[in-house]
């Protein structure tokens, strides 16, 4: 990975932070999915795994941690390397398959933490049950997220493709 991409990660992961934080009153309204989503399909699966460590940690230190970081970090992680998978595959996506992807990965993220509390003792279809308004909202903010982030980010990605035509490798 060199410098001009981590860089570029970085600076994501604390948009995706910053995002977090300031919709932290809004119950399960925030960027992070929808930027690990397009920072995914743009920059591959393992720039997706980066964004979820990054922006987790970093946005649970503010907002506090727990065992749920850990599967917060698993399952943005796997919703990164979808992106991530599904860029390399069909390059030329549609932004609006990009924004079902994003409603489809809150309804995964959700699944995934119910699981999680499913194996400390909490009964799962209850505790699924219970989340499911926090998922639908979860789903919908990806897509609203995705159809604004993705012609901005969109340049920047572009941006850092030329950027690595010009740069010879050594």
């Amino acid at each position: 990975m060199n410098t001009y991409k981590m860089t570029l990660i970085a600076m994501l992961a604390a948009l995706a932070v910053a995002g977090r934080v300031a919709l932290s009153q809004f119950p399960n309204i925030q960027p992070v999915t929808a930027i690990i989503i397009l920072t995914g399909f743009w920059l591959g699966p393992s720039a997706g795994i980066v964004m979820a460590l990054l922006t987790t940690f970093v946005s649970n230190m503010v907002l506090g941690t727990g065992v749920w970081t850990i599967w917060q970090i698993i399952a943005w992680s796997l919703i990164g390397v979808g992106a991530g998978v599904l860029g390399k595959v069909w390059k030329t996506t549609p932004t609006w398959i990009l924004s079902v992807y994003g409603a489809l990965s809150g309804f995964f993220f959700g699944m995934i933490i119910s699981l999680t509390m499913r194996a400390a003792g909490q009964p799962f279809w209850a505790y699924y049950l219970a989340g499911l308004p926090f998922d639908i909202n979860h789903a919908v903010s990806n897509s609203v997220f995705i159809l604004v982030l993705s012609p901005v980010l969109a340049k920047l990605f572009q941006r850092y493709e030329n950027q690595l035509q010009v740069i010879p490798k050594v």
